[in-house]
């Protein structure tokens, strides 16, 4: 059964990634293939990418909950966000805003760059001995170094507020609005867990990186279940909890004044 309230203060950082850790141990190779095609299609397509965010990660976390309630769990379940297709492809989108916006800022720093290298008679910005063009180059450089830092700050704010929104929608059906609500709250009612999970997590992504090739291969699925573990612990799932709609016998609260 569940409820839309969730619980304050109620992430235990080290323990989601202990248990996520578990999880992948005990289907080592469904949740690293899970984990790969996951990434492959979030972040290998350009603009394309952002469209698949919200159904893969719904379907990865679908994945995890199952496992969690140690229901059986096969590869194809990775692809059962689809059939939340349009909340999920939304609030993915909603998701990657920040991405979305780098992008596009990117690419318009990569044309640009082409057009003033492309123009007849125009000084090679990158190699000129000019020292006005020089201090342009520092200039200009010192300004992509902060957007790309202020960048990184809101993404990592954006991405943490929206934790727990994908799995909402695909547990409990609500609606992208509701989602997005609830998230919010439990975010911050939840700040310190997340924020150390968020630190551990890094840690994992870079013994992942120490431990060769092949250690990401363990890290992307063990970061992706903790944070679906870290959702249930703020939302709890009571497992054979039932509301009685029954009404009570007659003789439930004893006998005043009836008749024997």
């Amino acid at each position: 059964m569940y409820g839309t309230q969730y619980q304050k203060g109620a992430i235990d950082a080290g323990g989601c990634v202990s248990q996520a850790w578990e999880l992948v141990k005990r289907n080592f190779g469904l949740y690293i293939g899970a984990g790969l095609v996951t990434i492959l299609l979030i972040s290998c397509i350009p603009f394309v990418n952002f469209f698949l965010i919200g159904p893969m990660m719904g379907g990865f976390a679908y994945i995890v909950l199952r496992d969690l309630r140690n229901e059986p769990i096969d590869f194809g379940m990775l692809f059962k966000g689809f059939e939340k297709f349009v909340p999920l492809m939304v609030l993915g989108l909603i998701q990657a805003i920040p991405g979305i916006l780098f992008q596009i800022f990117q690419y318009a720093v990569d044309l640009s760059s082409l057009f003033i290298k492309t123009r007849p008679g125009s000084p090679d910005f990158y190699q000129s001995p000019d020292p006005q063009l020089s201090a342009l180059q520092t200039g200009a450089f010192a300004w992509l170094i902060m957007v790309f830092i202020g960048y990184f700050i809101f993404q990592m704010i954006w991405n943490a507020a929206l934790t727990f929104a994908i799995p909402l929608i695909v547990e409990r059906n609500t609606s992208i609005g509701e989602s997005i609500t609830l998230s919010l709250g439990a975010v911050f009612s939840n700040l310190g867990g997340l924020i150390l999970l968020v630190i551990l997590n890094a840690l994992v992504g870079l013994l992942g990186v120490l431990a060769c090739f092949f250690g990401i291969f363990v890290a992307i699925p063990v970061t992706f279940a903790s944070y679906v573990i870290a959702y249930r612990h703020v939302f709890p799932y009571f497992e054979g909890t039932r509301v009685n709609t029954e009404p009570p016998p007659p003789n439930a609260y004893g006998n005043f004044g009836g008749t024997q």
